[in-house]
């Protein structure tokens, strides 16, 4: 659906930024509280936390992100579940989100409901409120930023550094053909594993694909080492080769690094236990640089998604 319309009654300029937040308010109807702890106060307001507390910040931007091909409650669904993944690779739990709307005046009203509709059922979901916001304006263009609040939801938090050289990597899901199988904006942000995963002494190191396999495991990879893959192990969506598992991105599933020391048939059978719809692939381990065995993946020959390349 294209979200924009050359009839000023049916676009957002008819009514303006305080009406357009009233509806807004309307459209997320109980996803949102209402101030001082939701929409409708400088800041929303949120209890003490628990636990550690988790911060991350995602955006989509139409024709980045998504385009006409894309509903605006998938798009909106989308903006949600990215951040959700990110909270989901450190083992945390999501407690409250804002969002920031950048828009054109020209953007349809009933383009705009459906995407905040599509907020709001991620929202009721996951039990995560949206608690404020902020809109303006953007010459021609849309662009919307989502910042969630998290917390750890286990005794640690679960980082990208930790790996060591020995240490097995594996990976929840399938990879590969992200965008022409829907997946980008289909995909459900994995929270339970990761906070399952942060229970697990011997995870050392997590974080979730969304720059593609090949890019995201350099920054898993201890100093001094590099990865060692087994491209027949590599879990693939249907119809995916090695190069779009490995580079194409948006794929949000789970890479983490489990210690040599610990009992992988004894691990991948709790995993399949606790979770026997999510496919969970052991695809090589970390070894020393220069170490990497001649029949292993070589990383250097692919390249994941990099902003302003």
């Amino acid at each position: 659906m294209n979200p924009f319309t050359d009839i000023p009654a049916d676009s957002v300029s008819a009514l303006g930024e305080e009406k357009l937040i009233a509806a807004i308010r309307r459209w997320l109807g109980a996803a949102s509280p209402r101030a001082p702890f939701g929409i409708g106060d400088d800041c929303a307001v949120l209890a003490p936390s628990r636990g550690r507390q988790l911060i991350t910040v995602d955006p989509v931007i139409y024709g980045e992100h998504f385009d006409d091909t894309v509903s605006p409650r998938a798009a909106g669904g989308k903006l949600f579940k990215r951040n959700l993944s990110d909270i989901a690779a450190m083992g945390g739990r999501p407690r409250a989100a804002v969002v920031a709307l950048a828009l054109d005046r020209r953007v349809k009203l009933t383009w705009l409901e459906q995407f905040y509709r599509g907020l709001a059922a991620i929202s009721r979901r996951h039990h995560v409120p949206l608690v404020g916001g902020d809109i303006a304006h953007h010459r021609g263009g849309i662009v919307a930023t989502l910042t969630l609040v998290g917390e750890a939801a286990a005794a640690r938090v679960v980082t990208r550094t930790g790996a060591c050289v020995g240490d097995s990597i594996w990976v929840s899901g399938a990879l590969g053909n992200s965008l022409r199988s829907g997946h980008h904006w289909r995909f459900a942000p994995r929270l339970a594993e990761g906070q399952w995963l942060a229970r697990r002494r011997h995870v050392h190191a997590m974080i979730d694909l969304s720059d593609g396999l090949a890019k995201d495991l350099r920054v898993l990879a201890p100093r001094g080492a590099e990865a060692a893959l087994d491209s027949g192990a590599i879990p693939r969506r249907a119809g995916a080769t090695l190069a779009a598992a490995l580079g194409e991105g948006e794929d949000y599933e789970l890479v983490f690094a489990l210690a040599d020391r610990a009992d992988r048939k004894k691990f991948a059978q709790a995993w399949r236990k606790k979770f026997p719809r999510t496919r969970l692939s052991c695809i090589g381990r970390f070894v020393r640089a220069g170490a990497r065995p001649s029949s292993a993946v070589n990383l250097a020959d692919y390249r994941g998604f990099e902003h302003l390349r």
